[in-house]
């Protein structure tokens, strides 16, 4: 049986990213639209003030989305329900597949460790270099609280 991103996961995906339909930079200087999608745009398309329309938002989500189930699915070497999946596909469409492959929670999911060290390897992760310092964001604080109630079943 394959995985997919639960209701719940892409809803909070939804909430962490936001909507913006106009091209910008993040706070860690990445040009994103819509929700969170970076693959597609560039610092031409921020300058010059690229829009897209809801409809496009929702489109390059779910083929974002699509993408990061892929690997996660590839990553994980143990069963976990849809909201796992889910909240594991939040934290790597957030960080990226590479980030979450060399993770040590990725380490502690397939070792099956107890929550607890799974929970301070997912907390971990609440920084992003702003100013080429790295800091903790409160917006990724609280997103990977969330993220890891979800992934507990909390």
């Amino acid at each position: 049986m394959t995985n997919s991103t639960s209701v719940k996961a892409l809803e909070l995906i939804k909430k962490s990213e936001g909507c913006v339909l106009k091209a910008y930079l993040c706070p860690a200087n990445i040009p994103t639209i819509g929700f969170g999608h970076t693959k597609t745009v560039s610092r031409q398309d921020v300058r010059n003030g690229k829009t897209i329309t809801a409809a496009e938002a929702e489109r390059l989500l779910k083929s974002d989305i699509a993408e990061f189930e892929k690997g996660v699915a590839k990553l994980v070497t143990v069963k976990l329900n849809d909201d796992q999946f889910g909240a594991l596909v939040s934290f790597a469409y957030n960080l990226g597949v590479s980030a979450f492959a060399s993770s040590t929670l990725l380490k502690r999911i397939n070792a099956k460790a107890s929550l607890v060290e799974i929970e301070r390897s997912w907390l971990q992760w609440d920084k992003a270099r702003v100013g080429g310092i790295l800091k903790p964001l409160a917006g990724l604080t609280k997103r990977r609280k969330a993220e890891f109630a979800l992934f507990a079943g909390k």
